[in-house]
C-alpha cells in the first residue's frame, strides 16, 4: 500500500468510527433521529442525547487518540526507541497527580473546570522540572532518567494522597478517574482541551525534518543544520501540551502511543515525517474503536476505556520486548 492510500484509509477509517461512536450508545435512537437531531437541533430529548454527550465524547475520542499517536511516533523518533510512549518523560503522571489532589480536596467538586485545570497545572510543573533536570543540552538518555524521575516521584504522591485520604467517596472517585474514561464529558472540555492540543500538535509537526534527520545520528543531524537543543526543546513542550491536555479531561489512556506508531512503521519506509501524521490518525481510530468497544462490551458495567486499552497494549508491548531481545540475539 502507497502511503497515500494509507492515509486515505485510516482517515476513512476514523470517519467510520467517529460515526459509530455518535450513533452507538445505551439510548435505543434511531439512525435518522440520530442525525436530524444532531444537524437541525430538533427533536427534544434526542439533540441532548446527541449534542450534549454523543458529541462531545466521539470529539474527545479522535482527538485525544490523534495526539497520543502523534506524540508517541514523535518520542520514539526522537529517541531512536520503538519501545518509547508518552508517558515515558513523566507527563501523564504529573497531570495525574493535579487531578487527583483536585479530587482529595474537593475542589472538583465546588468548580467544575478544577479537575482538568488542576491536571493541566499538573503537566506544566512536569515540564519545568523535565527542563531544569535535563538541562538545555541534556542528552536523549538524561531525558528519559528525567522522565522517570518524575513519573515515579508523580505515581508515589498519588499513592500517597490515596493512602491518607479519610473520604472512601473521594478515593474510589480517584480510582475510578485515573481508569481512563470518555463518559460524561461535555463540550466544556472539548473547548478546554482544544486549544493546548492544537498548538501541541502543530510543534510536534513542526518536527519531521528534524526526526529524519536523526535517523542518521545526532552527529548528521548537526551537520545538516538541525538544532538538536531546539528539537529537543519542541519536543518537551508539544509533548506537554497535548498528553496533559488529554490526560486532564480524560485521565489515564495507556499504550496507544506506543502500539500505534509500532504497527504503522512499517507502512511507511520507517520515516519519521511519514509516521507522525499516520500515526496521528491510527491513534484517532484505535480510541474511537475501544470507546465504542466499551459501550458494546458491558453498557450496564462502565467498563473504563483505560482498562480496556492496557489489555488490548500490554500483551503487545510484551511480544514488542520479546521481538527486541530475539533481534538483539
Amino acid at each position: 500500500m502507497s502511503y497515500r492510500g494509507l492515509l486515505v484509509a485510516l482517515g476513512a477509517l476514523v470517519v467510520a468510527l467517529f460515526a459509530a461512536s455518535l450513533l452507538i450508545g445505551p439510548a435505543a435512537i434511531g439512525l435518522r433521529a440520530s442525525l436530524h437531531a444532531l444537524v437541525t437541533g430538533e427533536g427534544g430529548p434526542v439533540v441532548l442525547v446527541m449534542r450534549e454527550i454523543r458529541l462531545p465524547r466521539a470529539l474527545l475520542g479522535a482527538m485525544i487518540g490523534a495526539v497520543l499517536g502523534l506524540s508517541g511516533a514523535a518520542l520514539q523518533g526522537f529517541l531512536r526507541n520503538p519501545l518509547a510512549e508518552p508517558g515515558l518523560i513523566g507527563i501523564s503522571g504529573a497531570a495525574a497527580l493535579g487531578a487527583v489532589i483536585s479530587l482529595q480536596t474537593g475542589l472538583a467538586a465546588a468548580f467544575a473546570l478544577a479537575l482538568p485545570l488542576a491536571a493541566l497545572a499538573g503537566a506544566v510543573a512536569a515540564v519545568v522540572l523535565i527542563l531544569a533536570l535535563a538541562g538545555p543540552r541534556g542528552t536523549a538518555l538524561t531525558l528519559i532518567l528525567a522522565g522517570i524521575a518524575i513519573s515515579a516521584f508523580a505515581a508515589a504522591l498519588t499513592a500517597l494522597v490515596l493512602n491518607l485520604s479519610p473520604n472512601p467517596y473521594a478515593a474510589a472517585e480517584i480510582v475510578f478517574w485515573m481508569m481512563g474514561s470518555l463518559a460524561d464529558r461535555s463540550m466544556t472540555h472539548v473547548w478546554l482541551a482544544a486549544p493546548f492540543m492544537a498548538v501541541g500538535a502543530a510543534m510536534l509537526f513542526s518536527l519531521g525534518r528534524g526526526l529524519d534527520a536523526l535517523t542518521l545520528g545526532e552527529d548528521a543531524a548537526e551537520a545538516m543544520g538541525i538544532r538538536l537543543g531546539r528539537l529537543r526543546l519542541v519536543l518537551i513542550l508539544g509533548t506537554a501540551a497535548v498528553v496533559g491536555a488529554a490526560t486532564a479531561v480524560s485521565g489515564a489512556i495507556g499504550f496507544v502511543g506506543l502500539v500505534i506508531p509500532h504497527i504503522l512503521r512499517p507502512f511507511t519506509g520507517g520515516r519519521p515525517s511519514r509516521l507522525l501524521p499516520a500515526s496521528a490518525l491510527g491513534g484517532a481510530a484505535m480510541v474511537l474503536a475501544a470507546d465504542v468497544a466499551v459501550r458494546l462490551i458491558a453498557p450496564d458495567r462502565d467498563l473504563k476505556l483505560g482498562v480496556l486499552t492496557a489489555l488490548v497494549g500490554a500483551p503487545f508491548f510484551l511480544h514488542l520486548i520479546w521481538r527486541t531481545r530475539r533481534a538483539e540475539r
